[in-house]
């Protein structure tokens, strides 16, 4: 799953980053926000995980089995969160993206990341497409987004970092930027 180097590396740390921010969003006063953020996490900190060259470290299959079990527990949680609202599925999406390239690597010969031809051809280039769209149409929305605040009396109050909704779809961006370019390595 992973190419040269340097575009590892640099995936490794928009991972990284976006895991640690979604970290300071579980301090949210909202509910629904701080579990989201939760899992959120759990992708960006996994997907980092995931990314780190193999030059630098070739995980040994049992890795690839784990992380298919921890992105298949999540998907299954996505899935039965579904049953509240459409607005799970992405997570629902993206676990089991991360489920199906971790099995993926699993069972390659040899564990040869960026081997290309790995997989099944459909369900990657399915997944592929709804990723490439999803991050089409986050990075439109984004744009049209204006910056929120929140009026108190006769003055302004900005959201404190957990709360910032342009923050939480830019590190949704990125996750779904990384997803398709591990998916496109696969």
């Amino acid at each position: 799953m992973h190419g040269p180097a340097s575009p590892g590396w640099l995936l490794v740390a928009l991972c990284a980053a976006t895991g640690a921010y979604c970290l300071l969003r579980m301090r949210s006063t909202v509910e629904e926000q701080r579990r989201a953020a939760g899992g959120e996490a759990l992708m960006g900190f996994g997907m980092a995980a995931m990314a780190v060259p193999a030059a630098v470290l070739a995980p040994p299959r049992w890795a690839w089995l784990v992380y298919a079990a921890v992105f298949g527990a999540a998907a299954l949680r996505a899935l039965w969160a579904a049953r509240n609202g459409p607005h799970h599925l992405h997570h629902l999406m993206g676990a089991f993206a991360m489920a199906y390239m971790a099995a993926v690597m699993a069972t390659a010969p040899g564990h040869h990341h960026g081997s290309g031809g790995s997989g099944a051809p459909l369900l990657t280039a399915t997944l592929l497409a709804y990723f490439t769209g999803y991050v089409l149409l986050s990075g439109v929305r984004l744009m049209s987004a204006p910056l929120l605040t929140v009026g108190v009396g006769s003055r302004t109050a900005s959201l404190g970092w957990g709360d910032r909704p342009e923050l939480a779809r830019a590190c949704r961006l990125s996750m779904g930027i990384a997803t398709v370019a591990m998916l496109i390595t696969l």
